[in-house]
């Protein structure tokens, strides 16, 4: 390199050629040779400067699921500009207790949201019911590929996820009227418009365009190339291409050349500012594994009140056998998570986290604990051997493709076509969407078991005729497993088959407790 400096210095006579490719190849190399590496341009030392610019009005992109990955600093430091407010917050989830999005919600800064999924987060859904709040649900995988689609370039793409629900339509209200669901509707959803090929509708979505990202990283250099680490990578990456000023927390601020190329998830061209991340990592749910004493003091069958809940066993033991050696898995929260327990001997399967992971593991012990390493129901969760990690983009790409062989759900309610029902009840329950529409978004390809109660607690049957629910899908049901029942779903004939039944299940019962007329196959099975 020192010669090549040299020989770029003389004159052009002094080279023994006459080819000018060549002569000008060796001057670049010189330039390149003698460029000095970019100062630290991006790195600011004060958190409350980098975010000075961030207005009213603006689109906030904020990374993270759940508290994983969450740029808690840059929200922190947020929340102290009292003259910030009418902020579009853009994530997955609004956070939980006094951490995420939710510090900005109650300090009056933010006047709506688009977000994926509420959960447990009883105050957001209050504020929203009451009409103080905009809310636009989103599912999960159209909300990154919105996020996504605007980085790329693109105003719109098309996605089968939502077709022929309220996602579709616009039915489900952005904003109540002050005083709440019975006041009347202030801002009505956004009606979808549609395209059909090769007979299957699909929804036109369009992109969303961000005026500031906040986003955490693992890693960062001096120059923006980021790092994430494990499942913290979520929606970071895809907010982080997308805004016209991306702010980046960084746990490591490193020297420029410290990272490999090869492992560089987001190029230093989409960041515009990078500042220490303060907060420490949180956990939104810590589920440890039981110990062999914990087992045997307590059977999985046995709930901490010492109420018998052997049907949910009952249910997954029944659901697992439809899971085969080699599956690629994708599970709901609450009684599908006991399916890998029921899996038949030999059995080895693939399980999908929608948050990014596929090769998801036990719950960790106490020592395995990590934060960047959460499932889908946000909980703790470990890596087995030869386990991979990505963004929320990957992952549903992966998901709406129909790569996942099996998907297990819940539902509130199913219908003898398959349309099933399972993220909200209007006026009273505000779930959120999540990535359920996605999962159920190609059940040409992706086999979907709903596992649940056959009835609501009030005795109330939920296999209907007609879901009276707004519908996470339409004809997406394959099967379905309840503590009294299990059916085969004809999708296209609209008709429902039984296939086998609980022990001590009776014929006459489970008509009485089924609202809708069902086929019985010549030989019943037990479960």
């Amino acid at each position: 390199m020192l010669a090549l400096r040299a020989a770029a210095r003389r004159p052009p006579s002094s080279f023994r050629t006459t080819n000018g490719a060549r002569l000008v190849a060796i001057r670049w190399l010189a330039v390149v040779a003698d460029a000095p590496i970019p100062k630290k341009t991006k790195v600011w030392d004060n958190i409350d400067e980098a975010v000075k610019d961030v207005k009213s009005g603006d689109v906030l992109l904020s990374g993270g699921f759940g508290l994983s990955g969450i740029p808690e600093s840059l929200l922190k430091a947020l929340s102290k500009r009292s003259d910030v407010s009418g902020v579009t917050a853009v994530s997955n989830n609004a956070g939980v207790g006094e951490h995420g999005l939710v510090r900005l919600i109650k300090s009056g800064q933010v006047g709506r949201l688009m977000i994926s999924y509420l959960g447990g987060n009883k105050f957001l859904e209050s504020e929203y019911l009451a009409g103080r709040i905009g809310l636009e649900l989103v599912p999960q995988g159209t909300l990154c590929q919105r996020i996504m689609s605007h980085a790329a370039g693109m105003p719109a793409f098309i996605t089968p996820t939502g077709a022929n629900t309220m996602v579709e339509t616009g039915g489900i209200p952005i904003q109540y009227n002050e005083g709440g669901f019975k006041s009347g509707v202030k801002v009505p959803g956004n009606a979808k418009e549609t395209m059909t090929i090769d007979g299957r509708k699909y929804i036109v979505e369009p992109s969303i365009s961000g005026d500031v990202a906040f986003v955490h990283a693992w890693k960062a250099d001096e120059v923006g190339n980021l790092v994430f680490r494990y499942a913290s990578n979520n929606y970071n990456g895809a907010m982080a291409r997308n805004a016209k000023l991306t702010i980046v927390e960084a746990e490591e601020i490193v020297p420029v050349g410290s990272l490999s190329p090869n492992a560089i998830h987001i190029p230093g061209i989409y960041v515009d500012r990078i500042v220490k991340a303060t907060e420490p990592k949180e956990i939104e749910i810590v589920a440890l594994a039981k110990s062999h004493e914990e087992q045997a003091e307590k059977p999985l069958a046995t709930s901490s009140s010492g109420t018998n809940t052997d049907w949910r066993h009952r249910i997954a033991r029944r659901a697992a056998k439809e899971i085969h050696d080699g599956f690629y898995v994708n599970l709901g929260v609450g009684i599908p998570t006991l399916v890998p327990e029921h899996l038949q001997p030999g059995v080895k399967v693939w399980l999908e986290s929608e948050n990014g992971i596929l090769g998801m593991g036990p719950y960790p012990t106490k020592e395995q604990v990590d934060a960047d390493v959460i499932n889908a129901g946000k909980e703790t969760c470990t890596l087995l051997p030869g386990a991979s990690t990505f963004d929320s983009v990957e992952s549903f790409n992966m998901i709406r493709g129909g790569h996942i062989s099996v998907t297990v759900l819940g539902a509130m309610q199913v219908s003898q076509a398959g349309d099933i029902a399972n993220f909200m009840i209007p006026g009273k329950l505000v779930k959120g969407i999540g990535g359920a529409m996605d999962l159920v978004s190609n059940p040409d390809k992706t086999k979907v078991i709903v596992t649940m109660q056959h009835c609501s607690k009030d005795g109330t049957p939920k296999v209907v005729k007609e879901c009276a629910l707004p519908l996470t899908g339409a004809r997406a049901v394959s099967m379905i497993v309840t503590d009294m029942a299990v059916f085969n779903v004809d999708r296209a004939a609209g008709e429902l088959t039984l296939i086998d039944m609980a022990e001590g299940v009776t014929l006459e019962e489970l008509k009485s407790k089924t609202a809708c007329d069902f086929k019985v196959a010549e030989k019943i099975g037990t479960f």
